[in-house]
């Protein structure tokens, strides 16, 4: 006897069939990010939403501790994408790699300049340590501006100690064993709970710099165009997302964050970086903010002077995105 299926059952069977199917096409992917902070939400968010697989990939999410081990993973071969900063690619592509900004991320700063208990003025950081998380990286590009406001020089009134990540430079500022650290959202926002001081917002110095954003190489996207296209699509879908779901972003927060933040700590977090300045909706990269980065880099490295932004920025998936009204279309919905 013949078995039949009942119509009813057909549709199912297909669905069935087609998640299998996509599945089996997922293509696998490592991706880098190089902080445990807010900065890092794109890749957390279409990771754990499942805007990543949505867009046919399998991405395994990597860290590194500072953008300067991040794109020194990209450059080798480790991870064909990663999140990074401005200061990391430029340093890099000064150095001969072809590395490119896809997609923006987040195009300004939210750092504060913290001290350890006790320490609450410019004054009292003379003679002292300052963490950032290795050289090379935004956070130092960070503190050397922000220092060189607050009439501070590297090396004469202040030395630079490599820590790592926010956590550990937190931890470092509450133990005493630096004085000051550069942080931000959320370690920023637990540190004032526990009752240091901020000596100076970076953010409010007047600093338009291109940050921690969507970063491959030109040969990988010579060879692997179509991933690229889908990993920019994705990202522009979960900078979508962060902007439009308010509790998937702080769940990916509190995941990766990995610290038991309580909901204040989070919900302050997620309202500190959702702004237009920070997070782009278009999803350009910075060209004014490389710019930036270029000029501050330049001061140590004769090799910037001659350097444009556009070196560093291929906006050619972003664009395509805009131009045929997709992001737009996002938001409309």
């Amino acid at each position: 006897m013949k078995n039949k299926l009942g119509p009813a059952l057909i549709p199912v069977l297909l669905m069935f069939s087609l998640a299998s199917l996509a599945q089996a096409q997922r293509t696998r992917l490592n991706v880098g990010y190089s902080a445990i902070s807010a900065d890092q939400l794109p890749a957390w968010v279409a990771k754990d939403s499942g805007i990543f697989a949505k867009n046919g990939l399998d991405v395994e999410l990597i860290f590194f501790t500072g953008g300067s081990t991040a794109i020194l993973a990209l450059v080798s071969g480790d991870v064909p994408i990663t999140q990074v900063s401005g200061p990391g690619l430029v340093s890099s592509v000064l150095g001969g790699s072809d590395a490119v900004f896809v997609g923006a991320g987040i195009t300004s700063l939210n750092y504060v300049l913290m001290g350890k208990p006790g320490v609450k003025s410019v004054e009292q950081l003379k003679g002292g340590t300052l963490a950032i998380s290795r050289f090379g990286s935004a956070t130092d590009s960070i503190v050397r501006f922000a220092l060189k406001k607050l009439g501070l020089n590297v090396g004469k009134d202040v030395t630079l100690i490599q820590v790592g990540s926010g956590p550990e430079r937190l931890g470092a500022l509450q133990t005493g064993r630096v004085t000051a650290a550069v942080i931000n959202p959320p370690s920023s926002f637990i540190a004032e709970k526990r009752g240091m001081a901020v000596i100076a917002d970076v953010a409010q110095m007047g600093l338009v710099v291109q940050h921690t954003g969507a970063v491959t190489t030109k040969r990988f996207i010579r060879d692997h165009s179509d991933i690229v296209r889908r990993y920019v699509r994705a990202h522009v879908e979960a900078v979508h997302k962060m902007w439009t779901d308010k509790e998937a972003t702080i769940r990916a927060l509190g995941k990766y964050m990995g610290s038991g933040l309580d909901r204040e700590i989070l919900d302050k977090s997620y309202d500190n970086v959702m702004h237009e300045t920070l997070y782009p909706k278009k999803q350009y990269p910075s060209a004014e903010g490389l710019k930036t980065v270029i000029n501050e880099i330049a001061e140590r490295d004769p090799r910037a002077k001659s350097a444009k932004p556009e070196q560093f920025i291929d906006a050619t998936f972003i664009r395509e995105l805009d131009q045929s009204g997709f992001i737009d279309g996002l938001y409309k919905k």
